[in-house]
């Protein structure tokens, strides 16, 4: 894909700094990111642009459809790249970890319940809330014992 062309394409100039955000969603081992995370990365990199910019041009890739805008409990709003498939997540309440997921099982009990109460589904979203491996592990007694892995 041309980005630079797709972006002409939306009415959005190819700026450096929005190849680059471009680039660091594609590159990041986190899919998941913030405008305090992106602008970190960028002042890290010496690329000068204030968190506004940041948040204006995440939500105009948002509006493009080239990133995709989550909300969550408990976290900031993050986007993730528009890769056109489905999956769900799993989000660690105490360190923000997000995990994606993708059960063919669920998918299919989502779309039974839905016909089942006369529905057509035309998108959906999962969000699994708990503790991530880790954080059961290292909290405090009493507090998500059932959480453990054994």
């Amino acid at each position: 894909m041309d980005i630079p062309q797709e972006l002409r394409k939306l009415g959005l100039k190819a700026t450096l700094p929005r190849l680059r955000i471009l680039q660091l969603f594609q590159e990041s081992k986190s899919k998941h990111m913030n405008a305090d995370d992106v602008y970190r990365l960028l002042h890290d990199e010496g690329i000068d642009m204030g968190l506004a910019t940041v948040y204006r041009v995440l939500m105009q890739f948002a509006d493009a459809g080239i990133l995709i805008r989550r909300h969550f409990e408990s976290v900031a709003s993050v986007f993730e790249l528009n890769e056109g498939g489905h999956h769900d997540h799993l989000i660690c309440t105490n360190c923000g970890k997000m995990e994606e997921f993708l059960d063919a099982e669920i998918e299919q009990r989502q779309e039974a319940v839905a016909r089942e109460r006369n529905f057509v589904l035309h998108e959906h979203s999962l969000s699994l809330y708990g503790f991530c491996g880790d954080c059961a592990e290292t909290l405090k007694p009493g507090m998500g014992k059932r959480f453990r892995r054994n």
